[in-house]
């Protein structure tokens, strides 16, 4: 289209130039001139309207050509138009059409983040209640360990020439059932020596010589060697485990259970964190005790139980704090329980170097000298 409206402009020109140009008008005068005579006044009055003639028929051919460009030209930008229309709805359908694509997308991208979010909420939900189980399951087979465990015990430790009384409780003690003697492989009943009389003073002897040798036996609990074997697998000062839990609710707690209530929590406090000290105090250089010091106890005051003894040690909570005269039914009570923490504190450091069972006796041994303590028992210097 616009090749033709260049052409037709280019028409328009050269046409003209040629209606400009004199060459054509003049032509034909200048060769009548030269052919003959000297034309007269009726040859120029031709010649003048001849000129005019052909001028009108140049300006008549000009304007048709010139309506017929403009006409070829309307229709030309009359069609650009339309197809411009037509273009600009086809931009117009493209534009909604991506805008459409557009939400589609949004919606679909949105949709999929949800789902994603909703698998990934579930398998979460899936994984907690598999490591649950699974806890559950290590904690139900740790006690099957400690019950299979302490069975064997029980049955290595039994053997016909020493029965062990709790697989045969049977057995009783000869103040039950009477007392048994071995003989010749077979038992006798003692309440049968009725029918062989007997001195005095030979019954008094074998009685004696059959009354057994007090021994110490223990029984392993499986529901705390449980609580101890999953503490020993990640050993820490938490109290949020099991094990330590327990030993705060029956032991510790207890065992540092004072009279002034606010220092035996800075007693405990300084326990945990490893910063108590107990030193011994010379009896021949006690110090004179202040008005001002009496809330720390004094030589014969206890500053933890409040009760008059007389004191033969002294505790520091850190480096700067004061120090409190404690009396030794305190200082056992204290001992007891730092006792417990330096060995929970070994195992957690790699220091220990026995088995679980051989160390779940030492920690009970150490719970039971706290609650020996805590009932008032305690161990005195003869010296």
């Amino acid at each position: 289209n616009y090749s033709q409206i260049h052409k037709l402009s280019w028409v328009n020109i050269s046409f003209e130039q040629i209606s400009s140009s004199p060459t054509l008008v003049d032509l034909e005068p200048e060769s009548r001139v030269e052919g003959g005579g000297p034309a007269g006044p009726t040859s120029a009055r031709e010649h003048g309207g001849l000129s005019r003639l052909r001028s009108s028929s140049l300006e008549i051919k000009e304007k048709e050509i010139r309506e017929k460009g403009s006409e070829i030209l309307r229709e030309q930008l009359d069609a650009a138009e339309r197809e411009l229309k037509l273009k600009d709805k086809e931009c117009e359908r493209l534009s909604q059409v991506r805008n459409q694509l557009e939400q589609e997308l949004e919606e679909l991208t949105a949709s999929l983040f949800e789902e994603a979010h909703k698998m990934v909420h579930e398998a979460n939900v899936k994984q907690a209640a598999a490591q649950k189980q699974l806890k559950e399951a290590q904690g139900k087979i740790d006690v099957l360990q400690a019950e299979v465990t302490a069975l064997k015990t029980l049955v290595l430790t039994s053997t016909p020439s020493s029965p062990n009384r709790q697989l045969h409780p049977q057995l009783q003690a000869s103040g039950a059932r009477g007392a048994y003697k071995h003989a010749g492989g077979h038992v006798r009943n003692k309440s049968m020596s009725s029918v062989f009389p007997s001195s005095p003073g030979k019954l008094e002897a074998s009685s004696l010589s059959i009354q057994p040798v007090a021994k110490e036996d223990r029984e392993m609990d499986s529901v705390l060697y449980a609580e101890f074997l999953m503490w020993r697998e990640r050993p820490s000062l938490d109290r949020s485990s099991a094990l330590l839990s327990r030993i705060y609710r029956e032991d510790i707690g207890p065992c540092l259970s004072f009279t002034r209530s606010e220092l035996s929590q800075l007693v405990q406090s300084a326990v945990e964190n490893n910063s108590l000290t107990i030193e011994p105090v010379a009896m021949s250089a006690l110090p004179m005790v202040k008005a001002s010091a009496v809330e720390c106890g004094g030589p014969k005051k206890c500053a933890l139980s409040g009760v008059s003894r007389l004191c033969r040690h002294r505790i520091k909570l850190g480096d700067k704090g004061s120090y409190y005269y404690i009396s030794p039914a305190s200082r056992a009570r204290i001992t007891a329980v730092c006792n417990f923490f330096t060995y929970i504190r070994y195992i957690q450091q790699g220091l220990v170097r026995h088995n679980a069972e051989q160390m779940f006796w030492e920690v009970m041994r150490l719970r039971r000298e706290m609650t020996v303590a805590k009932l008032g028992f305690y161990l005195t210097d003869q010296g």
